[in-house]
């Protein structure tokens, strides 16, 4: 099947699910051939494996074409620097960057609410693909994107360049924006954040929008459009969904090293127990309360333990099924589900609001979520 084809057909599945709903993001999809975007192939979860393991598919590959427009995000790049084309067989590694599924980046596309004329600073050029959307909504004298990784931005400007696309693309460190060309009328980042840079808020116009995905390192994230004041915060709220992508580089968690006694520290009865981290709501939740914890899974005499680990300040909580009890130990500095407890309880007690009543505020201070206390 030609890709024309194949594209119609993404078009109308987009359509179908709601995400495609305005017509000149339409004319764009329409336009603009993904598959111009992963001619250096892309990896493919290979089924069964645990680890997971990858396998490359390449333009040669008679699946190729067909998986360039399927409704999936397509891992572009594993451990920082190794493409499809690097590897014969499999590799066990982590991946680092991707084309993000068309649903997702037409969502935010129309999230972000684009006229004609406004200008747009992209954070992570990434393959290329929703560059090229916005340079054929806006124009190119309208877009600019930042990559973080040069090797991702050749390949990305190549693929522009192919497609007769040419933005101002910018090697960096997206989360510094890109001052040069500042102030923007749009900032939208298509990757996950810990925290919002300030910066993002500092180069947008008092009444722009800046849409971001809000991730914890337990890994629940949301998608947040805020718009920026005259007073240099902004505000706005969660659109739900549970959108998720993979962190910016800085602002994943530190590797995870020697881990502490779990033996030691205080041990009593849990209020919450970690079965409560298996729904999406409230483990976010528990991440405002524990926002530098990461969680791990471990079996130690005979029972599953499932350990909160917070490397830099040496703060963890380890908790267990004791019968039909769950129970938690506490080392370190603070008290790490002390402070989940507490959150996740309040939260309760209000309702348990979903995410997209939620609220997000950004300012020199840094970033705050709060959820209707009513």
């Amino acid at each position: 099947m030609a890709g024309e084809e194949l594209r119609a057909q993404l078009v109308k599945r987009l359509i179908d699910a709601g995400q495609l709903r305005s017509e000149t993001w339409r004319d764009a999809v329409t336009a603009v051939p993904r598959h111009a975007f992963l001619r250096g192939g892309f990896f493919e979860e290979v089924p069964g494996s645990a680890p997971t393991a990858w396998a490359p598919v390449g333009p040669g590959d008679p699946r190729w074409l067909e998986r360039c427009y399927e409704d999936i995000s397509l891992v572009t790049q594993i451990a920082g620097t190794i493409v499809p084309g690097d590897i014969r067989g499999q590799i066990l590694r982590a991946p680092t960057s991707s084309s993000t599924m068309p649903r997702l980046v037409v969502r935010m596309l129309e999230e972000l609410q684009v006229e004609d004329g406004r200008r747009v600073l992209e954070i992570g050029t990434g393959s290329g693909y929703s560059t090229a959307l916005l340079c054929h909504r806006l124009g190119d004298a309208f877009v600019t994107s930042v990559e973080v990784d040069a090797d991702v931005a050749v390949r990305a400007r190549t693929a522009l360049g192919s497609c007769g696309f040419a933005p101002d693309l910018v090697v960096g460190d997206g989360l510094a924006g890109h001052p040069d060309g500042a102030p923007y009328d749009r900032v939208i980042a298509t990757c996950g954040l810990h925290t919002v840079p300030h910066e993002l808020i500092e180069q947008t116009r008092p009444g722009g929008i800046v849409l971001v995905t809000l991730c914890g390192w337990l890994y629940s994230s949301e998608l947040a459009r805020l718009t920026v004041r005259g007073d240099g915060t902004a505000s706005g709220r969660f659109l739900g969904g549970q959108i998720s992508f993979m962190l910016a580089r800085p602002h994943l968690p530190p590797p995870l090293g020697s881990l502490p006694d779990l033996d030691s520290g205080d041990d009593r009865p849990a209020a919450v127990g970690a079965e409560a981290l298996h729904d999406w709501d409230t483990r976010f939740v528990a991440q405002l309360a524990a926002p530098r914890a990461q969680r791990v899974e471990l079996t130690r005499d005979g029972r599953t333990e499932h350990l909160l680990l917070d490397v830099e300040a040496g703060a963890w909580a380890v908790l267990w099924k004791d019968g039909g009890t769950w129970r938690v130990r506490q080392g370190g500095p603070g008290r790490i589900w002390d402070r989940v407890e507490a959150h996740v309880s309040r939260w309760r007690s209000c309702g348990a609001p979903s995410l997209d009543r939620f609220r997000i505020a950004v300012g020199p201070g840094g970033t705050s979520v709060s959820w209707p206390e009513g």
